[in-house]
């Protein structure tokens, strides 16, 4: 895929400022948050870390997924959680302040995950073969992009509360159209191949959604975490940073198609995060014991 002005300049600059204003809606409290319920934090980054990736995993190679599509999978599974994981938390009575910490712990997190999961995906599945490789000083290059501004979001905050709050709703509805022009222009681009592609991949991803929504809730449930925590752990499994796989995926790797599962799944996660939180209404309440 041709590297054109507006994959090399303008993709970075525009996912700037969508972490921007990330970095508008966290402060301090938000990291140290973790010591007031680690085992929350613990339980919930374990399944967006350790049991994502390994569940999209099992789900390539039962589908005997295409290498680059394999690869777009991967970097799915691999990106963190998507700050509108706090919006459906929010709707349907999560721990929304869990959200925010575990968005906020996972995003540097993945600085160091996110490469190597893909790294590995593009070697495991001979990627290279396709054309495609990992250029980690591009990958560096991205992971500065997304904290720097995240770091002066932060900053402008504790500075000008109120220049952070007129700022931070616009650049929200930028995130939104952003998303959705990214994932038309990459299904555009692969228009010739988009049936084959989502008949591939799109059961695929729904299954992983569906999936990370629902283990993910009744894992934490398990493991003794409330109601409130339990439906802000589904969410962070299951509602994934989208617009940065597929900014990845046409940036640094310069691969419409590794961009696809991620264009389907933005689709996917908010038919299903409606749907779950519905279900989760009708759900009985029931007693958790107090973890020991």
């Amino acid at each position: 895929m041709d590297q054109s002005p507006a994959l090399t300049i303008g993709l970075p600059i525009a996912i700037g400022i969508v972490m921007l204003g990330l970095g508008l809606s966290l402060t301090r409290a938000d990291f140290t948050r973790v010591r007031e319920a680690p085992r929350a934090v613990i339980v919930a980054l374990g399944l967006q870390m350790l049991f994502l990736p390994l569940l999209a995993y099992g789900l390539i190679r039962l589908f005997d997924l295409a290498p680059l599509l394999a690869v777009g999978v991967m970097l799915l599974a691999a990106s963190p959680g998507g700050t509108t994981a706090g919006m459906f938390s929010y709707l349907f009575r999560g721990d929304v302040a869990l959200n925010v910490t575990l968005t906020a712990v996972n995003s540097v997190l993945t600085i160091v995950t996110l490469p190597l999961i893909t790294g590995w995906a593009v070697s495991h599945f001979n990627a290279e073969s396709e054309g495609v490789g990992v250029q980690l000083g591009k990958f560096g290059g991205v992971v500065v992009l997304v904290l720097l501004p995240v770091a002066i979001g932060m900053w402008l905050r504790s500075v000008r509360p109120q220049i952070a709050e007129r700022a931070e709703r616009p650049i929200k509805a930028f995130a939104i159209v952003f998303l959705v022009v990214v994932a038309i222009g990459a299904i555009v681009a692969e228009r010739d191949n988009i049936v084959e592609y989502t008949r591939s991949a799109g059961l695929l991803v729904t299954i992983l959604c569906a999936l990370a929504l629902s283990v993910g809730y009744a894992v934490a449930r398990g493991l003794r975490l409330d109601r409130a925590q339990g439906v802000a752990a589904a969410y962070e499994v299951g509602i994934q940073n989208t617009t940065l796989a597929m900014t990845l995926a046409l940036s640094v790797m310069g691969s419409t198609e590794i961009a696809i599962p991620a264009a389907v799944y933005s689709i996917v996660m908010n038919i299903f995060g409606f749907a779950f939180g519905i279900a989760l209404g009708r759900m009985p309440e029931r007693a958790v014991a107090p973890a020991v």
